[in-house]
């Protein structure tokens, strides 16, 4: 392979929700679609959006904490062959990694279990108990998911074009762009299709390897 580091996004690439916040908030019947769409119109920024989310959630429950969020998320199915792409990658002296600005909680586990080297994502504030304050922890721009990307490539001395970044929306367009190709795994809009040096339509990661060989 040609490649020194694969970057993976994690909703709907490793695991098959979308998003893991909507994943909890579907677990509480809530929707977020005009927080959603105030984002995507640049009317809050990524701060004030996890805000947003979070209180809702503290709507539905004041004393919502950390392990109920973790329970929930930990019924994310992961999508067929995400291990074994990872190991296979590894085994090819690839590093990997994931940015995603969905929830650490998830992103975290995912990532030890598939045995990712670094996992870069967006977290909850939470008391010493454990307990939701409302703010979220910033640590991937979803307009820039480009900038943690390029922090990691530093990191392990990656060159851009000696990375692929694999993605299936319009935020992952950012990291395409730096990188040597983009994949659109089940890209869910035209922006990332139109972004992307390649396209693959699968239930199964590991029909992204042949393109990296």
């Amino acid at each position: 392979m040609k490649f020194d580091m694969v970057a993976f996004d994690l909703d709907g690439v490793i695991v098959a929700e979308r998003s893991s916040w909507e994943w909890v908030h579907r677990h509480f019947g809530l929707d977020n679609s005009d927080s959603l769409e105030a984002y995507c119109s640049g009317r809050i920024d990524d701060a004030e959006f996890m805000r947003s989310d979070i209180a809702m959630w503290k709507k539905a429950d004041p004393d919502i904490n950390l392990e109920q969020i973790r329970k929930i998320l930990m019924d994310a199915k992961i999508v067929s062959g995400a291990r074994e792409t990872v190991q296979h990658l590894k085994s090819m002296g690839i590093k990997t990694c994931i940015v995603s600005g969905g929830i650490d909680l998830l992103a975290d586990h995912i990532g030890n279990f598939c045995g990712v080297d670094r996992v870069v994502s967006n977290g909850l504030t939470a008391d010493a108990g454990g307990r939701l304050l409302g703010e979220g922890i910033l640590r991937v721009e979803l307009r820039d998911k480009a900038g943690a990307l390029k922090q990691i490539m530093d990191d392990f001395a990656v060159k851009p074009e000696r990375c692929v970044a694999i993605g299936n929306s319009w935020v992952d367009v950012s990291m395409f762009k730096i990188s040597g190709m983009g994949i659109a795994f089940n890209p869910i809009d035209s922006e990332s299709i139109t972004g992307a040096d390649v396209v693959v339509e699968s239930d199964d990661l590991r029909d992204i390897l042949p393109h990296l060989e």
